[in-house]
């Protein structure tokens, strides 16, 4: 079973297997250059249902469906599924799972939830606590919008550091037992607050907690960022990406070329108009259970950092003044295991 290694990582000694992923996204994911990883794309913002939030369940269970199809198993073959995403109470993922069988957990950890998700549902495996076990994490453009700053009618304007929450869902299924990809070893975030409080530059807040979580993992592992072929966070977009290289360089490490963003990822920014890139929880999650597995399968990388951010903030806390708290956790997977 998963042993400290340092203060804040977990070896996961039965390094639980990657058995089935999924990500389904909406019509901007689907002219991104990352179209081709994604199981189903919707040129319906309401995925057949009437409001928007309805949507995003939907969207959520067509994850989960299309993981168990390729799999060949049925909800009930799950033990545990752990699931999020950006609304009030995690309407969404709730609202999609109601239906189910499955026993539930929902979390929220902002747009790391796929992080946060899929560390717990492989410390659950590995401890022997489940035989199978889902990590699932959604967002939508439109609910976020209404949620968090304007109605989308409204038309706001957006500022040159804003992102574009993905409308996108991740699906992952880990098993005690399967091909690969592993995870070897899952590193817990502390919340970092360095003072940001501007909502619509995500980047700036986040990045001080991507920092502070890959340096644990680094040093906690005693590894350095030439024994991986990814580091992949999320997301930060351009400007947080550039804030995590920069204090990096000033510990005398380069991440070089291997370093990268969902948010980078996920569309053509230029493009596409998406200012510093893409957001939302279902951007890490459709990425990594689309574009990054996929990519493990075929060989391309053997060993990557997966480590999407979260900025803790809601309405409420914007409208008092808060400043906005961010959040990192981070998996290493490898093609092989490592215990």
């Amino acid at each position: 079973m998963s042993c400290m290694t340092g203060a804040q990582t977990r070896c996961l000694r039965n390094a639980p297997s990657v058995l089935s992923f999924a990500a389904v996204g909406g019509r901007f994911e689907g002219e991104g250059p990352l179209r081709d990883y994604f199981d189903e794309l919707s040129e319906d913002h309401f995925f057949g249902e009437k409001t928007w939030e309805k949507g995003e369940s939907a969207m959520q269970r067509r994850a989960l469906f299309h993981a168990l199809e390729k799999a060949a198993l049925r909800e009930r073959d799950l033990d545990l599924i752990f699931a999020g995403d950006l609304l009030n109470q995690c309407t969404g993922s709730s609202f999609a799972l109601r239906g189910s069988r499955i026993p539930f957990y929902g979390v929220y950890g902002a747009c790391s939830t796929m992080g946060e998700s899929l560390s717990l549902a492989a410390i659950m495996v590995d401890g022997g606590y489940a035989e199978r076990a889902a990590a699932l994490t959604s967002s939508h453009f439109c609910t976020a919008e209404r949620q968090y700053r304007m109605p989308v009618p409204y038309g706001s304007q957006r500022t040159p550091t804003a992102q574009w929450t993905a409308t996108g869902s991740g699906c992952c299924i880990l098993s005690r037992e399967g091909e690969g990809p592993y995870l070897t070893h899952v590193t817990a975030g502390r919340i970092v607050d360095k003072g940001v409080t501007d909502a619509n530059n995500m980047g700036a807040a986040m990045a001080p907690a991507a920092y502070d979580t890959l340096c644990a993992l680094f040093r906690d592992t005693q590894t350095v960022p030439e024994d991986y072929d990814l580091i992949v966070t999320g997301d930060l977009g351009k400007l947080g990406h550039r804030i995590v290289a920069d204090f990096f360089a000033r510990d005398g490490i380069s991440l070089g070329e291997r370093f990268t963003d969902c948010g980078l990822l996920l569309y053509d920014i230029d493009a596409q108009d998406m200012h510093c890139g893409g957001s939302g929880c279902g951007c890490s999650a459709s990425v990594f259970c689309g574009y990054l597995l996929r990519g493990m399968r075929e060989g391309r990388w053997q060993r990557i950092i997966f480590a999407p951010t979260g900025a803790l903030l809601s309405p409420t806390s914007t409208f008092q003044g808060e400043s906005i708290p961010g959040i990192c956790h981070a998996l290493v997977l490898s093609s092989r295991k490592e215990g």
